[in-house]
C-alpha cells in the first residue's frame, strides 16, 4: 500500500466515473495494470478503478464523488492498495424519488456496469465509458437513462445499500439488482467514527497557531477542570466552538494537540462521509457517535461541518442541529467543529445555545512556512546546502498539508536520485524541484499562469510600464510595513490597457515570476451564469481562493466582457450583478489583504466607470505598441534560442516593422524558422531571406483607428 495526497481531477472525462489516476511508477510499485481495482482508505473505505495519469508521483487524482465517499477533503491523505473484486450475486441501491420511480432495475444495472461498488458509496448514473467492459453499449445506456429521467439524469446519484457478497463487487450478467424497499432497514456502512486515530502533536509543534492553541486550551480547562467556577459566575459549563481557516492549515491537528494537552480523549466524525448517506442512516451515524462518547472529558470533533450543514440546508439539518444541542448539553463533552468555508455554514449553527465561539487559523506567512518546514524535516536527513528559508519564500499560499506533500515529493525525488547510495539525503534541488509539481490546495481548482521562470528583467524596454506594475502590485506585498508607516493603504488593483498583442498577459506572467506569486486567472466572461446568484457566488469564491493563496494576484483578462457599463446589457442583469460583486470585493467592508487585482483590456472605454475609481482599479497603465527600440528587444528575446545567420540585422528589421505588435514580432521569428525548415529539415540557421519571406505571411495586426482611440483615452485620463 502507498499513501498519497488527494487532488481533484481536472479532467471532465473522469468526472463521476469512479476512476482514480495514479502515476505510472505508483501503478508499477503496486503491481497494478491500467483499469485494475484499488482499495482507497480515507475517513471511510471505498474502491475505484485505477488508471495512469500525467502528474507527480505523490498525488492521486480523484473525482468529487469519490472524494465524498472517502469522507475527506482535497489535500488529505489516501492509502491506496490493490484489492480483489468479486462478481456480485445481488446489489441493492437507494436513490431519489425521481430515480426510484423512473428507473427500472435494468436501467440501474446498465449504469453500474464496469464500476467497482462498495456499500455506503454514492455512485453516478454516468456510465463507465473510459474503459467499458466487453459487451457494454455506452450510447444505448445514455439514451435509455436520458429517456427515463430527462436532461437531469447526469446529476443523479444512487447509494449502494447492500451487496452479496460483502466487499468491493462488480455487476455481472447474473447479478440481481434492485431498489431498497422503503421499509427495509439500511445496512450498516463502514464506520466513520474514529477515536484516537491520529497521533496528536505536542503544542510546541503548532507553528503559527500558538495564540489559538492558548485560547482553546483555556476554554477546555475551564469546562473540564473548573465547571463549578463557570456555574458560580452565571455561565453554563459547556463548550461548542468552530475552528475556521483555509483547507489544510491544520484545524483538526490543533484540536487533537490541545485535547491531548488537557488530558481529554477525542472522538472524530468526518461530516463529508455521513452527509452523502440517506437522512435516516446519516442521523443514526451521528446519534451513535454522540451516544458512544465516554463519560470522561471528551472532545467531539466534527470536521468540515459545511458538508453536513450547508448555508442552503436540507430538511434533515433541523434534526442534526437538535442532535448537536443534545451533545452540547452533556457534561464532560466539548463540541468542536471545523470548516474551511465558515461563510457557507448554516447560520443556525451559530445560535447562542450552540456554537457560540470561533477561532480562525491564518494562512502561514514566509516565517511560519520556514518554521513549519523545519519541524516537518526535523527527522529527515538533509544535505548541508538546504536553505529552508529560500524554499519557504518560493512557496506562497502553501499550508501545512501542502508542505507535507512537498516533503513527500522531495523524498521521492531524492530516492530516485540516490538509489545506490548508502546514506541518501534530501538536497536543496529536491525541494526546489518538488515546488514545481506540488500545487497548493488553495490553487487546485484555479487556472494559473505558468511563468516558466520569466521575470520582469526578461521584458525588453517598457521601463515605465514595468515600474508602474512593480509599485502597484509588488510593493504592497513586499513592503507592507512601509505603507503602514506612512499611513496609506496600498493600491487595490491595476488596469492594463493597450492594443491586442502588445504584451499585457506577458507582463502579468513576468510580474508573477518576479514576485513569486500565486496567480488566479479569469478570462473574459467565464464568471457569467444565467442562474440568479451563481455569478455573484463565483466572484466571492474567486476572491476567497485568492485570500487563501495569499500573497496572490487575480488576473482578469478581457475585463470589458466581465464588467461592462451597467444598464447597457441585455442579459437579464447578469453583467450588472457581476460588476456589483466585483465592486463589493474590491472595496467592501472586509479588507483585501495580500491580494492584488490586475485587469487587462483593449477596450477600456467599455468598462464600468465605478470599477476605475480610487480604491478599486485605481492605477491605469497604458501598454503602448512597441516602437523600433522595443521591437528590437522583442525580436532578440523571441530569437534567443533560434540560430540566426550573420546577415540578419535585427535592429534594421525592427525599424521596418511599423504597426507590428509584440505578438506579430514573435510570430515573424517563428514563421522564419518554419520557412527554413520547409527548405530543408536539416537547416541549421535562419537567414535574412527567410525573414523577408516570413514578412509576406505575417502581416501587421495593429489597427490605426484603434491606436488613435486608445491614445485619446490615455490623453483624457492624464489630462
Amino acid at each position: 500500500m502507498i499513501t498519497l495526497t488527494a487532488r481533484l481531477s481536472p479532467s471532465a472525462l473522469d468526472t463521476r466515473r469512479g476512476v482514480v489516476r495514479l502515476h505510472p511508477e505508483v501503478l508499477d510499485a503496486l503491481g497494478l495494470r491500467a483499469w485494475d481495482a484499488v482499495k482507497l482508505t480515507g475517513a471511510r473505505v471505498s474502491a475505484a478503478l485505477a488508471a495512469a495519469g500525467d502528474h507527480p508521483p505523490g498525488i492521486v487524482l480523484v473525482d468529487d464523488v469519490t472524494l465524498t465517499n472517502l469522507g475527506i477533503v482535497e489535500g488529505s491523505e489516501i492509502v491506496v492498495a490493490p484489492v480483489d473484486v468479486v462478481g456480485a450475486r445481488s446489489i441493492t441501491v437507494a436513490g431519489s424519488r425521481l430515480a426510484t420511480t423512473a428507473l427500472t432495475p435494468e436501467h440501474v444495472r446498465m449504469a453500474l456496469t464496469g464500476k467497482v461498488l462498495t456499500v455506503g458509496d454514492s455512485v453516478s448514473l454516468l456510465p463507465q465509458d473510459l474503459a467499458p467492459p466487453p459487451g457494454a453499449n455506452v450510447s444505448e445506456t445514455r439514451r435509455k437513462l436520458s429517456n427515463a429521467i430527462g436532461m437531469t439524469w447526469t446529476n443523479e446519484l444512487i447509494t449502494i445499500t447492500s451487496t452479496d457478497p460483502a466487499g468491493p463487487v462488480a455487476v455481472q450478467p447474473s447479478s440481481v439488482v434492485g431498489w431498497r424497499s422503503a421499509t427495509a432497514p439500511a445496512k450498516e456502512v463502514t464506520p466513520v467514527v474514529v477515536q484516537e486515530k491520529h497521533e496528536a502533536l505536542p503544542l510546541t509543534d503548532l507553528v503559527g497557531q500558538k495564540e489559538q492553541a492558548r485560547r482553546l486550551t483555556e476554554w477546555l480547562e475551564l469546562m473540564f477542570r473548573q465547571p463549578e467556577l463557570l456555574t458560580k459566575l452565571g455561565a453554563s459549563a459547556r463548550l461548542a466552538a468552530m475552528i475556521s481557516g483555509p483547507e489544510g492549515v491544520g484545524k483538526a491537528t490543533l484540536v487533537r494537540a490541545v485535547a491531548r494537552s488537557v488530558g481529554a480523549s477525542i472522538v472524530e466524525l468526518a461530516a463529508p462521509s455521513i452527509s452523502v448517506l440517506e437522512p435516516g442512516a446519516m442521523a443514526k451515524q451521528l446519534g451513535d457517535a454522540i451516544s458512544g462518547v465516554p463519560e470522561q472529558p471528551t472532545v467531539l470533533l466534527l470536521t468540515d461541518i459545511d458538508a453536513l450543514l450547508p448555508s442552503t440546508p436540507p430538511p434533515v439539518a433541523t434534526v442534526v442541529l437538535d442532535m448537536l444541542r443534545t451533545a452540547v448539553s452533556r457534561p464532560n463533552l466539548a463540541l468542536v467543529v471545523t470548516s474551511a468555508r465558515a461563510e457557507s455554514v448554516d447560520a443556525r449553527l451559530r445560535a447562542p445555545d450552540l456554537v457560540d465561539r470561533e477561532l480562525t487559523l491564518p494562512l502561514p506567512d514566509g516565517a511560519v512556512r520556514t518554521e513549519l518546514l523545519r519541524v516537518l524535516l526535523r527527522e529527515v536527513p538533509l544535505e548541508s546546502d538546504v536553505d529552508l528559508g529560500a524554499v519557504a519564500e518560493r512557496a506562497p499560499g502553501f499550508v501545512a498539508a501542502d508542505l507535507c506533500a512537498l516533503r513527500r515529493e522531495a523524498a521521492v525525488r531524492a530516492a530516485l536520485r540516490q538509489r545506490e547510495v548508502a546514506e541518501p539525503r534530501v538536497g536543496q534541488e529536491d525541494l526546489l524541484a518538488a515546488l514545481n509539481t506540488v500545487r497548493p490546495i488553495s490553487m487546485s481548482a484555479s487556472d494559473t499562469i505558468q511563468t516558466g521562470g520569466l521575470t520582469l528583467d526578461d521584458v525588453g524596454d517598457m521601463i515605465e510600464v514595468k515600474q508602474a506594475l512593480t509599485e502597484a502590485a509588488l510593493w504592497p506585498l513586499r513592503y507592507p510595513d512601509s505603507f503602514a508607516r506612512l499611513g496609506v493603504d496600498p493600491p487595490r488593483g491595476v488596469l492594463l490597457y493597450g492594443p491586442p498583442g502588445c504584451g499585457k498577459t506577458f507582463l502579468v506572467r513576468a510580474l508573477a515570476g518576479t514576485g513569486q506569486l500565486n496567480v488566479l486567472t479569469v478570462k473574459g466572461a467565464e464568471l457569467m451564469d444565467k442562474f440568479v446568484g451563481e455569478s455573484e457566488r463565483a466572484v466571492r469564491e474567486l476572491f476567497r481562493r485568492a485570500a487563501d493563496a495569499a500573497p496572490a494576484l487575480i488576473f482578469l483578462d478581457e475585463v470589458d466582457a466581465l464588467a461592462p457599463r451597467r444598464g447597457q446589457s441585455s442579459d437579464a442583469g447578469v453583467a450588472d450583478r457581476v460588476v456589483a460583486a466585483l465592486l463589493t470585493e474590491l472595496d467592501g467592508v472586509e479588507p483585501l489583504r495580500d491580494v492584488v487585482v490586475i485587469a487587462a483590456t483593449n477596450r477600456p472605454e467599455l468598462i464600468d466607470p465605478a470599477l476605475l475609481r480610487p480604491g478599486r482599479l485605481e492605477r491605469l497603465v497604458n501598454v503602448p505598441p512597441p516602437d523600433a527600440d522595443a521591437r528590437t528587444e522583442i525580436l532578440k528575446a523571441s530569437s534567443r534560442n533560434t540560430p540566426l545567420a550573420s546577415d540578419v540585422d535585427l535592429a534594421a528589421l525592427a525599424a521596418e516593422l511599423d504597426m507590428y505588435s509584440a505578438a506579430d514580432c514573435a510570430a515573424l521569428v517563428r514563421e522564419a524558422a518554419l520557412t527554413a525548415m520547409r527548405e530543408s529539415l536539416d537547416a541549421a540557421e535562419v537567414t535574412q531571406a527567410h525573414l523577408a519571406k516570413a514578412r509576406q505571411v505575417v502581416r501587421p495586426s495593429l489597427d490605426p483607428a484603434q491606436l488613435a482611440s486608445l491614445a485619446a483615452y490615455a490623453a483624457n485620463r492624464s489630462a
